[in-house]
C-alpha cells in the first residue's frame, strides 16, 4: 500500500482529469472516491468494534484476537501445567506431588538398548504407546522425561524471577530519571551505562562457584539485577513525554505529591511499554539461563536445567541424539511462545498497530452501511 497522503493523490487525480475523455474522467473520479473511502471504511469498522469500550477492554479485545499470542499463551500454560503436575513441585514448606512414577534424580535399570525412548507412534507396529521411559534414559538410567520437566520448571522459575526483579528496578530507575531530569537523570543514566558493561558471564561464574549454583533463585536474582537497563531507558523516554502532559500539570496544581504523580498518574500511562518490554525480556531470560548453564556457569547438579542437560549430554550427540531432542525442543517452544505473547501485547497496547480488515469484513461493513442508509431514506 502507498504511504502517500490520500488528499495529495486526490488532488493529483483531479488536476489530471481535465486532459482525459469523459469516460476516463469518470473512472478517475471513482478511483479518487476509493482513495478516500478505503481509509474511512477501515476507521469506521474499527470505531464500531471499540465503541463504548474502555481502554482496558480495548486492549484485552485486541490481545485475545491476536492468534499468535493466544497460541503462545496456550503453549506456555500447557508446558507449565505438565511440568508442575508430572513430577511435582516444592516451594518452601509446600510440596505438590506429581503423577509421574520416576524422579529426575532416580537411577533405574536400562529398559531399551542404549536407553532409547520407549514411546511408539500410531504408525509403528503395535500402535501408540508411551512405555516406561517415553523420552528415553541417559547412560546411568535416569528418566529423561522427569529430567526435562525439572529443567522446564527451573527455566520457568528463572524467567519469572528475572522478569519481576528487572521490572521493579527498571521501572523505578526509568521513572525517577524521566520525571526529575537534571542531575538525577544524569546520575541514574550513568549508573545504567555502568551496569550495561558488566559481563553476564561474570555473574553466572560467581554464583555458580561461590553459591553452589544448585538453587536457581540466587542466579535469577543476580541476572535480574543486571537485566533492567533496556527497560529503564524505555520508561525514561516515556516519562519524559508524560511529564509535559496536561494531566500532570493539573495534578501539581491540585497539590498532589511527587510520589502520587509518579505512581498514580504517570505510571499507569506507561504500563503498556513496561508490560511489552518485560514480556520480551522474559523470553530472552530463558535463553540467557540456557546459555550460562550450557557453559557451566548456570545451574549445577544436583539440580537440572535445560541448558545443563544439553551440556551434559553433548558427548552423546552422535550415538543417542534423543538426549538433545527434548530439552532443545522445550527451549525453542518456551522462547517462541513467550515472544508471540509479547508481540500480541505490543499490538494490543500500541494504537498505531492497526490490523487491516479483510475483504470479507469490508464487504460486510459496506452491506451494513447500505442497509442503514436504506432505512434512513425509507
Amino acid at each position: 500500500m502507498s504511504h502517500n497522503d490520500p488528499k495529495d493523490e486526490l488532488n493529483a487525480i483531479h488536476d489530471a482529469a481535465g486532459s482525459f475523455a469523459p469516460a476516463e474522467t469518470a473512472a478517475m473520479a471513482d478511483a479518487a472516491d476509493a482513495i478516500i473511502d478505503e481509509p474511512q471504511a477501515e476507521n469506521a469498522i474499527e470505531m464500531r468494534e471499540v465503541e463504548g469500550l474502555s481502554q482496558g477492554q480495548i486492549v484485552r479485545r485486541r490481545f485475545f484476537r491476536h492468534t499468535g499470542a493466544m497460541v503462545g499463551l496456550f503453549v506456555v500454560l500447557l508446558i507449565a501445567v505438565i511440568a508442575i503436575s508430572s513430577i511435582g513441585f516444592t516451594l518452601g514448606p509446600v510440596t505438590l506431588p506429581g503423577w509421574w512414577k520416576y524422579n529426575y534424580s532416580e537411577l533405574n535399570d536400562i529398559v531399551n538398548p542404549r536407553g532409547a525412548p520407549t514411546m511408539s507412534w500410531p504408525w509403528d507396529e503395535g500402535g501408540f504407546s508411551i512405555g516406561d521411559h517415553p523420552m528415553g534414559q541417559d547412560e546411568i538410567g535416569r528418566d529423561i522425561f522427569a529430567r526435562t520437566m525439572r529443567g522446564v520448571q527451573t527455566s520457568l522459575v528463572v524467567m519469572l524471577v528475572i522478569g519481576a526483579v528487572a521490572t521493579i528496578i527498571g521501572t523505578l530507575m526509568g521513572a525517577f530519571s524521566g520525571f526529575f531530569r537534571g542531575k538525577v537523570d544524569t546520575a541514574l543514566m550513568r549508573f545504567t551505562d555502568l551496569v550495561i558493561t558488566i559481563p553476564v558471564i561474570v555473574i553466572g561464574a560467581v554464583l555458580g562457584k561461590k553459591l553452589g549454583g544448585a538453587d536457581p533463585i540466587p542466579l535469577a536474582l543476580a541476572l535480574g539485577a543486571i537485566s533492567w537497563t533496556g527497560l529503564a531507558r524505555l520508561v525514561r523516554g516515556d516519562f519524559l513525554s508524560l511529564r509535559e502532559r496536561e494531566f500532570v500539570d493539573a495534578a501539581r496544581v491540585a497539590g498532589a505529591s511527587t510520589p502520587r504523580i509518579i505512581f498514580k498518574h504517570m505510571l499507569p500511562n506507561a504500563i503498556g511499554v513496561i508490560i511489552v518490554s518485560v514480556t520480551l525480556l522474559m523470553s530472552s531470560a530463558i535463553l540467557l539461563e540456557t546459555a550460562l548453564s550450557y557453559l557451566g556457569f548456570g545451574i549445577n547438579p544436583p539440580n537440572v536445567s535445560l541448558g545443563q542437560m544439553i551440556n551434559e549430554y553433548q558427548g552423546a550427540f552422535n550415538t543417542r541424539p534423543w538426549l538433545f531432542w527434548w530439552p532443545g525442543l522445550f527451549i525453542i517452544l518456551i522462547a517462541l511462545s513467550v515472544n508471540f505473547v509479547g508481540d500480541g501485547l505490543r499490538d494490543a497496547f500500541d494504537p498505531r498497530q492497526k490490523k487491516i480488515p479483510s475483504s470479507r469484513k469490508m464487504a460486510r461493513a459496506d452491506a451494513r452501511a447500505a442497509r442503514a442508509e436504506a432505512r434512513a431514506t425509507a
